[in-house]
């Protein structure tokens, strides 16, 4: 994946960290017919790929995402029939799938708006932070369609609650950065000056840490959404006894005998 050059987004991968940036700074990074395809071509790879253990969203230019673009995908869709319609929605709910199975870590670093399908893609990631001045909506109603596109009646209500995702998907208006932290929608607040640092940092630590073990973690994250407890505890231990036979589980071991730092390998 390091040697992919993707036309519509800016791509780097760098001691096994992925970094993406929408590239339309000038109209706060809009997404395009051609940046979603590309895009679920990219996540759905990445399962595949054996060079990149995390994955950063990064705003660009002072934005993380404006969501469809008026002229590019709006104005389109208006005059497209039911099957053309279909073949939209599923595509962009296609990025959200692709962006659960690729079995990596995914954080998103937000500054200023990060609306409608750019909100989208922060709830879809693992780990959001954001700066106090991010504006965060979900205002699909503004533009008369329903609250529920993308996962969004599944996901956002698990993680922030019913009662405040219902309103948020309902008006569509705006969640301040401060509402999005106290209420669990982002892990933390940091300045805009060191939200990269601070976004990259975290992903370090990630891509150092047993990496073949947080894909499992991911898998059963999103996998136990639908489980019942019983089973969920079944799956967990099933899966925490496929990541004892790795020889990242010995590794801690020895490290913790010998009391040194595990160097894990992701194997």
């Amino acid at each position: 994946m390091a040697e992919l050059k993707p036309r519509h987004f800016l791509w780097k991968v760098e001691d096994r960290i992925a970094t993406v940036r929408l590239d339309l700074p000038e109209r706060k990074n809009p997404l395009t017919f051609e940046s979603y395809a590309e895009l679920r071509d990219t996540f759905r790879n990445l399962a595949y790929a054996d060079d990149v253990d995390v994955v950063v969203f990064l705003p660009n230019g002072g934005n993380f995402c404006s969501g469809g673009d008026v002229h590019d995908i709006i104005g389109p869709l208006v005059d497209m029939d039911m099957k053309g319609l279909l073949a939209f929605t599923r595509m962009t709910g296609d990025l959200v799938k692709a962006m659960l199975s690729c079995g990596r870590p995914i954080v998103s670093a937000v500054d200023g708006v990060a609306v409608g399908a750019g909100a989208i893609i922060t709830m879809a990631s693992d780990i959001r932070l954001a700066t106090p001045e991010a504006k965060t909506a979900f205002l699909f109603t503004r533009v008369g369609l329903a609250g529920c596109d993308m996962g969004a009646c599944a996901m956002l209500p698990r993680q922030i609650g019913h009662s405040r995702a219902a309103e948020l998907l309902y008006t569509g208006r705006t969640m301040s950065a401060a509402e999005g932290e106290r209420w669990g929608y982002y892990s933390r607040l940091v300045e805009a000056d060191v939200l990269e640092a601070e976004a990259m940092k975290l992903a370090a630590q990630l891509a150092a840490g047993p990496t073949f073990a947080h894909g499992i973690t991911k898998t059963q994250l999103n996998q136990e959404w639908s489980m019942g407890l019983e089973q969920a505890i079944e799956a967990e231990a099933q899966a925490q006894a496929i990541c004892m036979q790795t020889k990242d589980f010995e590794r801690a071991y020895r490290a913790f005998v010998a009391r040194e730092r595990p160097v894990f390998g992701g194997d």
